[in-house]
């Protein structure tokens, strides 16, 4: 059959637009098996032609499979990481890269040592309003200072209330898009933070996150995450010495500001963005295009989520030299501001 075999350990609600993008929307992807604990798993493998197993250890070592899709609770991920690794078998992981900077850190140290292909799934890179930020920023001048928000509502996942497997609140799961994304559109690094996380609606994990954070060049910014109230926005705000940006990559608006006089700009129409990175990820596996988002970038997102948590229990600022931040730009050098 032609056709790189993928198998998807996790077809739950993000797991099946996985599956169906494999089997409907990209080209050199075959999907050979999933793996759900759930009898749900045998209907969706018929659905889908392929392969169910209940045990995802049999997934990956099945030699039906070539490559292997996370897309499960954090806490997780270090196992399958490691299984794949042993398998000699490429992964991409849904964010976040794991439950804990350790964890993180020796996943990418595991698949380096071995050569392996290792991709995060930090699908917000693809969203139209984030790139065409990235396009437009250096247009603005100098950065200055941002502010980001992603509010979501509440979740209703209950495993988002168990620690075990989710690892922590809205710092791992909403925020880790949110400093990828800052890192991918500015080419800019964190130097140091300071945060505050309260727990409003989840008993157990912080649902609520407000950050003060200092990158590159001494430029200031806030960023706030929750998962608290019934509304949502993904907002995104440049101050630079020409003008300013602001997008919302959740309602599909872009703004430049010049004075005062307001330029609503087209970011293109709302696109689906599992499909372009399983494309990108495609044309890497078969050498044909770099990593579309490397295991060292969903490490450093981890970190500095991390460091986020230790802000917040310390009542400090975090310097994030200090935890080992790659601090590579994320800007190819012809597009440095």
């Amino acid at each position: 059959m032609s056709g790189i075999g993928v198998g998807i350990i996790g077809s739950g609600r993000h797991g099946s637009r996985y599956a169906n993008h494999v089997v409907r929307d990209v080209d050199g992807l075959r999907l050979a098996a999933i793996s759900r604990r759930s009898m749900l798993g045998a209907g969706q493998a018929a659905a889908w032609q392929c392969v169910w197993h209940p045990d995802w250890h049999d997934l990956v070592a099945d030699p039906r499979v070539e490559a292997v899709i996370a897309v499960v609770p954090p806490a997780l991920n270090f196992e399958i990481a490691r299984r794949c690794a042993a398998e000699g078998k490429a992964l991409l992981v849904e964010k976040p890269l794991a439950a804990t900077s350790e964890a993180a850190a020796a996943i990418v140290e595991l698949f380096a040592g071995r050569n392996l292909p290792l991709t995060t799934g930090q699908t917000l890179r693809y969203n139209p309003v984030v790139r065409k930020l990235r396009e437009l920023l250096p247009t603005i001048g100098s950065i200055y200072s941002f502010a980001a928000n992603q509010r979501l509502e509440p979740s209703p996942l209950a495993w988002h209330a168990e620690p075990a497997l989710a690892g922590a609140g809205v710092s791992f799961h909403t925020a880790v898009h949110v400093f990828d994304a800052l890192r991918w559109i500015s080419g800019l690094e964190v130097r140091r933070l300071m945060a505050v996380c309260r727990r409003r609606h989840n008993t157990v994990l912080e649902d609520l996150l407000a950050v003060l954070v200092e990158m590159d060049g001494e430029v200031l910014g806030t960023i706030d995450c929750s998962k608290v109230g019934q509304a949502r926005t993904g907002r995104f705000e440049f101050v630079g010495s020409d003008g300013q940006l602001h997008g919302d990559q959740v309602h599909g608006t872009l703004e430049l500001v010049r004075g005062s006089s307001v330029t609503r700009l087209q970011p293109g129409a709302p696109s689906n963005t599992i499909v372009p990175l399983l494309q990108d990820w495609h044309a890497f596996l078969v050498g044909e295009g770099p990593n579309p988002v490397t295991g060292e970038d969903g490490l450093t997102a981890v970190r500095l989520c991390g460091a986020c948590l230790e802000s917040s229990r310390e009542e400090r600022w975090v310097t994030l030299r200090q935890l080992g931040v790659n601090c590579a730009s994320q800007r190819p050098a012809e597009e440095q501001p």
